[in-house]
C-alpha cells in the first residue's frame, strides 16, 4: 500500500506557496483578462499554476498534471495525476473577496487520495489523504452532526447556474426543505461541509481541477463528494458536498429533476 504522507506533506507545503504568491497580487486592483468561456483569469493564476507545476515536476516528475491554465502533461498511461486550480474563485480574488483557494489533489490509479485546500486571504489549510484524515489547520476536521434536512444550511455559488444546467425544480426542492441557504460560494462552500460548518454544497457546474482535492477531504471527515446522483468522482461536470446522514436525503430531493 502507497504511503500517503509524503505526497500530503507536499500538497500542504505546494499549496501553501502558492497561495502567498496570490498574496502578492490580491487587493491591489488587479485586471482579469477573459477566456473563451467568460471567465475571468489573471498574471496571479498563471503564476501560481508555474509554481505548483514547477515544484511537482522537480519532485515528481514522473507524474502527470491536469492545470485549469495550462492543461495536461504526460497523461499517457500515467498512475499519479495532480489536478491543480491555481486561483478557484477568481471573480471572488479580483474584487478583493478573501473567499477564493487554491487547490491541489493527487489522484493515483484513477482514484482521488490526496488533497489539499488554501485560502490565503484567510490563511486556512484544509488538507486530507485516505487513511491519514482530514485536517483543519492542525485540527482534526469533521462534518457537521446535523441529521435532517430540516436543520441543514445549504451553500451555492451562482443561483443563475442552476437554471442554466437544468437543475431548477431540484434546487427549488432543496431550498424549500432546508433551514438556510447562502452563497458562501466555489471551493469554500465545499471547505464549509468538510470543517462541520454548513451541511450541503452544491455546484451544477464543475471542473476536474476544481473537484481535485475534495474528495478525500470528504471522505476523511465523515461526508461525501461527488455527483448529484451519488458517485463519487470528480468527473461528474458538478459537485455536492454533504454529510453521509444527509447524502440519501439531498439525493431524493435531486431525484426526479430533469435537466433541459
Amino acid at each position: 500500500m502507497t504511503n500517503l504522507q509524503p505526497y500530503l506533506d507536499f500538497a500542504i507545503e505546494t499549496a501553501y506557496l502558492a497561495g502567498r504568491l496570490t498574496l502578492g497580487h490580491f487587493q491591489t486592483g488587479i485586471r482579469p483578462d477573459f477566456k473563451s468561456d467568460d471567465s475571468p483569469v489573471t498574471v496571479a493564476d498563471r503564476q501560481a499554476e508555474e509554481l505548483i507545476r514547477k515544484r511537482i515536476e522537480s519532485h515528481y516528475p514522473d507524474h502527470a498534471i491536469v492545470g485549469e491554465e495550462f492543461g495536461a502533461t504526460k497523461t499517457a498511461g500515467a498512475s499519479f495525476r495532480w489536478f491543480v486550480d491555481p486561483i478557484d474563485g477568481t471573480k471572488s480574488f479580483v474584487r478583493g473577496v478573501p473567499l477564493y483557494a487554491v487547490l491541489l489533489g493527487l489522484e493515483i490509479e484513477g482514484r482521488a487520495e490526496v488533497g489539499a485546500v488554501y485560502f490565503p486571504a484567510l490563511d486556512e489549510m484544509i488538507a486530507a489523504a485516505t487513511g491519514l484524515g482530514c485536517w483543519w489547520n492542525g485540527r482534526r476536521a469533521r462534518v457537521s452532526e446535523v441529521a435532517d434536512i430540516k436543520q441543514a444550511v445549504v451553500a451555492f455559488t451562482d443561483p443563475m447556474n442552476m437554471e442554466r444546467y437544468g437543475r431548477s425544480a431540484a434546487w427549488e426542492r432543496i431550498q424549500r426543505a432546508s433551514y438556510y441557504r447562502v452563497g458562501w460560494s466555489d471551493a469554500y462552500g465545499h471547505a464549509l461541509v468538510a470543517t462541520g460548518r454548513t451541511e450541503v454544497m452544491l455546484d451544477p457546474v464543475m471542473n476536474a481541477w476544481d473537484c481535485g482535492p475534495f474528495p478525500p477531504i470528504l471522505r476523511e471527515a465523515g461526508g461525501y463528494f461527488g455527483d448529484w446522483a451519488g458517485h463519487e468522482t470528480i468527473f461528474g461536470n458538478e459537485a455536492l458536498s454533504t454529510t453521509q446522514a444527509l447524502l440519501p436525503q439531498v439525493l431524493a430531493l435531486i431525484e426526479g429533476d430533469e435537466r433541459k
